[in-house]
């Protein structure tokens, strides 16, 4: 059983998400209605991820090897495909019939979202750049990772 300090269990559970937040973008995207509301959108969305992954995982093996010659940052790609496929999946597992009713299922999905635009574009921008400092952000996209394995782990 995950025990959660503070607010945390409290904060994704909540309405209003104010005390994990330190902006108001988690609150407006959850409290927007529409796109975060609808399973079959979010579905859509980790389907669509799932295959751009598949995709930048090909090209990372086969087309990328031509144009960067540096064997740590093909590794460095790799983990960003590999890390945007399986958020894919948990993406469209969070996002799954009934179960997206709940608020933790939409708080994880919503970090999935954000860790694969976060951990995985920043760790492939690093790779087609060569900017170390693009690196800086994969934790921040880590980050959400974690709390939105935290919050499928608290969906009842």
């Amino acid at each position: 059983m995950i025990s959660l300090s503070g607010g945390v269990r409290a904060a994704i559970l909540r309405d209003d998400f104010s005390h994990a937040r330190s902006s108001g973008l988690v609150d407006t995207m959850m409290k927007t209605p529409g796109f975060w509301e609808s399973s079959s959108a979010v579905q859509r969305v980790a389907g669509f991820s799932g295959a751009l992954a598949v995709a930048l995982g090909a090209f990372g093996s086969h087309a990328l090897p031509r144009r960067v010659s540096d064997p740590k940052l093909l590794r460095i790609w790799e983990t960003g495909a590999t890390y945007h496929l399986v958020h894919s999946l948990a993406l469209a597992l969070a996002a799954r019939g009934g179960a997206f009713e709940n608020r933790p299922a939409k708080v994880a999905s919503l970090c999935f979202a954000t860790g694969i635009a976060l951990f995985s574009g920043s760790l492939y921008a690093l790779t087609l750049t060569g900017k170390r400092r693009l690196g800086a952000v994969a934790p921040l996209g880590g980050t959400a990772f974690i709390l939105g394995w935290v919050a499928l782990a608290l969906r009842r």
